[in-house]
């Protein structure tokens, strides 16, 4: 867990404007800043940021937050994610607590390694750019490839030197460790001990994870060569796992959330020159095959993915690999097959953003329309090829686990193919069946050699509960989610005490630090109170408390914090550890009635008025409520003549402060 005096500095050095900026191009306008939303299209600007409050929000969407829920909802980042990109950024130290020494090992040479591409990265890029060989050799590929000048230093391509010497030399002079430089695959070392570079000769494409640290390199050789493969790549490492990354997935991200849709491609230079096009939602597998890892990376920004292929036998081939993984993942696939002798590079330098969008949304065609085309196409009028047709698509569809959408599947499948719908329904059941008795021997550790259950298959569900400080509530809750029959009582409350208790905690997380007034505490002994305080106070001689715990919490952190200098429980919350608190923060301060960003000085000079106005709607919302389940048991014909005199006495104690309540409010 990240310890919380780590997170504080985080907040107290972050500058939302700063933060902001690095995703959105912003204009001044009056005293906040507006742009285009980077989480939906729209062509008027409607997402603000006000620096006062280090606050974002879009009038459209309603998604924004401090500068920690902006990147958590950019980039899907966890907490713990967007605090170490923050922490990054200020030059903060992470202090991290609960990791026994291997772990922080661990997380140190992680961090070793990441820094090391990262000077690596900006080692071939100057070696591009401002060396004679690089420019006569490298940057002449480039631009024989007719890549322009800003793409490619957005890409940050690079060179590596003939020499065979260059980084190594490089890494010699500065100090590197040399098991670090053959750890990353950036030397190799030969039999006598010394060290080579793994790329020499070659232009260098860095791959960055969907966070925008370099975790690889792929080198493209520039001169034929027997035996030598085209392209040279990293090996795996702590740091890189092919199979888990996606090429130009960084600055890819927020135009497939934008659009709502992701385009996959093969190689490096599929994605430059379509970028360079114009279309920004597109990364590519770098000529592996997809992955289980890969497609739940896509999965972060989107559910909507089309693939695209060369339109030669190869190009076919490759389309048909790969789509029953991509259907359990619940994807909506598209599959669209370039004029053959085009690939998306060739493609991309022919035509504008707007005719190449154009092209794919008036050819690509559903995966299983597509499958079931080509297998047809190819087995002809053989009646039993026709047949392992249909049960091949059958498995397809079978994997579809929404029912809906199984069912368009297989209503498409039989009015293609011919075959009664009855038919196709019978053989997608049985290899449905054969799929989930497959599963659950999976699950149960009877197959795939004994391993059982996986840790990321593994559920496990903790319910937020109330740590005996802060400190141990850090540790317990910074990665656990809110439940589901939580959100569902705090975000739709019916009762008139939860409608109350949801508006006191409102400004609670608004406005609890904020002076209500000088109160006698003891005799002769008066102390300015916060609205936090306050409410407390008052609930307490009241007899009163939030019904929900999460909103016990919520309280009793303004509490614990209301003291120290510089405190804002808002943006305290905002940036709390515990997911159930952050979220419910978040709702708060960028809902759709009023937000943050509006201007509140005339509730400030009233928060004393507000407080007693909320919490005498609460006092009578929980008379209210007791009052009507009085009733109801007076009224239930199970209560003896005894019971019901008892009742009815405390029935009307109840109606009386009602009415008394009732009058103070007016």
């Amino acid at each position: 867990m990240i310890d919380r005096k780590t997170i504080d500095k985080v907040y107290q050095a972050t500058d939302i404007l700063e933060v902001v900026s690095d995703f959105v191009s912003l204009r001044k306008s009056g005293a906040n800043y507006k742009g285009l939303c980077p989480f939906h299209e729209e062509k008027t600007p409607s997402f603000i940021v006000t620096p006062s409050k280090g606050i974002c929000h879009c009038f459209g969407c309603h998604k924004g937050g401090n500068a920690i829920n902006f990147l958590m909802q950019l980039n899907n980042m966890s907490y713990p994610e967007a605090i170490r990109w923050l922490a990054k950024k200020y030059n903060i130290e992470v202090v991290e607590t609960g990791l026994d020494e291997h772990a922080n090992e661990e997380r140190k040479h992680r961090e070793e390694l990441l820094t090391l591409n990262q000077w690596a990265n900006e080692y071939f890029q100057s070696a591009l750019h401002d060396t004679q060989e690089g420019q006569g050799i490298g940057m002449a590929y480039f631009r024989a490839r007719n890549f322009r000048d800003d793409i490619i230093k957005k890409f940050q391509l690079g060179y590596c030197s003939s020499s065979g010497n260059g980084i190594s030399g490089a890494g010699e002079q500065h100090h590197i460790s040399s098991a670090h430089l053959v750890e990353t695959g950036l030397c190799i070392k030969s039999g006598s001990g010394r060290l080579r570079d793994r790329f020499f000769g070659r232009v260098m494409f860095p791959v960055h994870n969907y966070l925008g640290k370099v975790v690889a390199f792929g080198g493209r050789i520039l001169e034929k060569k027997d035996n030598v493969g085209k392209y040279l790549n990293s090996p795996e490492s702590i740091i890189y796992n092919k199979s888990r990354e996606l090429y130009g997935i960084y600055f890819a991200k927020q135009a497939i959330q934008r659009n709502d849709r992701c385009y996959l491609v093969e190689g490096y230079t599929d994605v430059i020159s379509m970028h360079q096009c114009g279309i920004e939602n597109v990364v590519a597998s770098s000529g592996t095959a997809l992955t289980h890892d890969q497609i739940r990376l896509i999965k972060k920004f989107t559910t909507n993915l089309t693939v695209l292929f060369d339109g030669d036998n190869a190009g076919i081939k490759a389309a048909k690999r790969g789509i029953d993984m991509l259907l359990e993942h619940g994807l909506n696939i598209k599959v669209l097959l370039l004029p053959d002798g085009d690939d998306p590079d060739s493609f991309a330098q022919k035509h504008t953003a707007e005719e190449y969008v154009d092209y794919i949304n008036a050819h690509q065609v559903d995966f299983i329309r597509f499958k079931t085309d080509l297998l047809l196409h190819e087995a002809g009028n053989d009646v039993h090829a026709r047949a392992a047709v249909i049960n091949n698509i059958a498995e397809s569809i079978a994997r579809i686990d929404e029912p809906i959408t199984r069912a368009l599947y297989i209503s498409e499948c039989a009015n293609l193919t011919g075959v009664r719908e009855d038919n196709v329904i019978e053989v997608v059941n049985s290899a449905r069946n054969r799929l989930m008795l497959s599963a659950s021997k999976r699950a149960s550790g009877i197959s795939m050699n004994g391993a059982g259950v996986s840790g990321e298959n593994r559920t496990n569900i903790q319910e937020p509960q109330r740590a005996e400080n802060s400190t141990e509530a850090e540790a317990k809750n910074a990665d656990t989610p809110a439940t589901a029959s939580q959100s569902v009582a705090i975000s739709n409350p019916t009762a008139a005490t939860a409608v109350a208790e949801a508006n006191l905690v409102k400004y609670i997380i608004r406005y609890g630090e904020r002076e209500v007034g000088e109160f006698e505490i003891e005799e002769g002994n008066t102390r300015t109170l916060t609205f936090a305080e306050y409410v407390n106070a008052t609930m307490r001689a009241d007899g009163l408390t939030f019904a929900h715990d999460l909103y016990n919490n919520i309280m009793q952190e303004v509490l614990d914090n209301v003291g120290k200098p510089g405190f804002e429980a808002v943006n305290f919350l905002l940036s709390h550890p515990d997911d159930a608190i952050r979220d419910y923060a978040l709702s708060q301060v960028a809902d759709h009635d009023t937000t943050i960003t509006v201007e509140d000085t005339t509730i400030v000079n009233n928060l004393y008025d507000t407080a007693n106005k909320l919490l005498n709607d609460l006092a009578l919302a929980t008379l209210s409520d007791k009052i009507t389940a009085l009733s109801r048991q007076i009224n239930s014909g199970t209560l003896t003549d005894d019971q019901i005199a008892e009742k009815a006495i405390e029935l009307a104690t109840y109606k009386q402060a009602q009415l008394e309540l009732r009058n103070n409010r007016n």
